[in-house]
């Protein structure tokens, strides 16, 4: 399943996301919003050779099996957890009503107590299902519901006053009444803005401060977020699904920088189905239906990437090159 990923923006920091292009259009939705279309060094976006793919067996008639198998090197291949963040309080209000979305009151959305419940059988799921044991890295959005989300699945077990490490959540962070998350015997956290959700306008999707959230979340690394303030954030444009959607073909190229084999990314539906919608153009119907359908609130979906051009340089862990000690070995239907 072959993705035709965009070409990398100009600004030489990967983890920054860059505004000042040369040109910019805008038009107004339905709903009165001003949605921005980048054009320009920054965001410009064209169809390079394969980057990457993902890995898939299709469907296909014993004489077209060939064809609808892959088979790659490990090396070049990563496993990669999706996640959609749990039920937010934006969630329930704006089901109710879309224009709620514009409200300042849902600034940063929390996770209600139902969506609590939700990360807690996530978190049963993924020790029942030996994932808690494989996952290497846990790549979350920098917004309250993700972090939440992130650390509720995947992080250690209930904090207690005492350990010389500091927590990964401390106790009633975001409105809840949870108790503080350890850090012990979990992968590490590390916070990514390349998967955010729709920037602009939303004000569920505008996040606080860094120095903020590193209060109530000690142990996530942040250091890949360069303002303290949130610079992408606009009052009165959104940004665009295309630019979304190549931000987050960006993200997915910024994966094979990371030498960590299975990952696990706690992130947001709009983020999710943009990215999402490039793959599976050359597979089965059904399976570029499954890959691209939306995610439920606190849906897990693992897919495997794959390396087809060198963008990682990993060598192999595993391979072994034979021959030793060296010895004639000539194979037998071409031996004389």
């Amino acid at each position: 399943m072959t993705i035709y990923s965009w070409t990398s923006l100009t600004n030489p920091n990967p983890f920054l996301i860059t505004t000042n292009t040369t040109t910019a259009t805008t038009t107004t939705n339905r709903f009165g919003h001003k949605r921005f279309c980048l054009r320009g060094p920054s965001y410009s976006r064209a169809v390079p050779p394969i980057r990457f793919s993902v890995l898939c067996v299709s469907s296909l008639s014993d004489m077209d099996a060939a064809a609808g198998q892959s088979l790659y090197p490990l090396h070049r291949c990563k496993t990669i957890h999706l996640v959609r963040h749990a039920q937010g309080v934006h969630n329930v209000e704006g089901e109710k009503d879309h224009n709620a979305y514009l409200s300042p009151e849902l600034f940063d959305a929390h996770l209600t107590p139902l969506g609590w419940q939700q990360v807690d059988n996530l978190r049963k799921h993924v020790h029942a299902s030996g994932l808690s044991k494989k996952i290497e890295l846990v790549i979350t959005s920098p917004l309250l519901r993700t972090m939440q989300t992130a650390v509720g699945a995947f992080g250690g077990e209930g904090y207690s006053d005492g350990i010389d490490v500091p927590p990964l959540m401390v106790a009633k962070a975001g409105n809840s009444s949870r108790p503080a998350i350890s850090s012990l015997n979990c992968p590490p956290f590390v916070a990514v803005e390349l998967c955010r959700e729709h920037l602009g306008v939303h004000w569920c999707d505008k996040r606080r401060s860094i120095s903020e959230y590193k209060l109530l979340f000690p142990e996530i690394d942040f250091s890949l977020i360069e303002s303290d303030a949130d610079v992408l954030w606009k009052t009165d444009i959104r940004e665009t699904n295309e630019d979304l959607a190549a931000r987050g073909m960006k993200f997915m190229n910024w994966l094979w920088t990371r030498k960590e084999k299975e990952i696990a990314v706690v992130t947001h539906s709009g983020f999710l189905i943009h990215t999402l919608s490039a793959f599976g153009n050359d597979c089965h119907p059904s399976v570029k239906s499954a890959i691209c359908k939306p995610f439920n609130n606190c849906e897990l979906r693992s897919v495997v990437i794959v390396d087809r051009s060198l963008i990682g340089s990993d060598s192999s862990t595993t391979d072994y090159p034979g021959k030793i000690p060296s010895g004639s070995d000539v194979p037998s239907d071409v031996a004389k």
